[in-house]
């Protein structure tokens, strides 16, 4: 059984348009290149048609990890946020142990996770720590060579 896919509704239109261009588009343009070796004569001496047949696997295997993100989908409905602790959907203040620097986080569905632009998994180690939190609250969150501290100052829906 699949599990849940949380997305932000942006981010269920822009998974939705992907998988529209994949199939309608990318698609076609694939059985294209994949003809057009053919054409070329012997198949198994043929890289042009080998490569084709990769990139087709390829993205049919996307086709198919987008369809289940979309049929999988669980929006994470603003109206459906706790507004008492941190949840997924909320940007989160914190302050790491040791510096003075506040520091925001949103917590979102693993597929729309960018952590470089501060969006970070509810899967993710700080973002299962921060979940249930309230501000005021120390968490530490275990990262692969260290524990961390970190406070969280505020909270708020994205």
């Amino acid at each position: 059984m699949n599990k849940e896919e949380l997305l932000t509704k942006e981010g269920l239109e822009k998974t939705i348009g992907e998988y529209e261009h994949l199939v309608s588009v990318k698609r076609k343009e694939v059985e294209e290149r994949i003809k057009e070796a053919r054409e070329h004569g012997d198949l198994s001496e043929n890289a042009e048609y080998d490569a084709a047949l990769q990139e087709q696997a390829e993205l049919e295997a996307l086709i198919k990890k987008l369809d289940e993100r979309i049929r999988y989908a669980k929006i994470i409905g603003e109206d459906e946020l706790d507004t008492d602790k941190v949840n997924v959907g909320h940007t989160v203040t914190v302050v790491r142990d040791g510096s003075d620097k506040e520091l925001q986080y949103t917590i979102l569905g693993s597929a729309e996770a960018d952590p470089i632009n501060g969006k970070i998994s509810n899967e993710s180690a700080l973002g299962k720590a921060l979940i249930g939190c309230h501000a005021g609250d120390v968490v530490e969150v275990e990262l692969p060579k260290t524990k961390t501290k970190y406070t969280v100052i505020k909270f708020e829906k994205f």
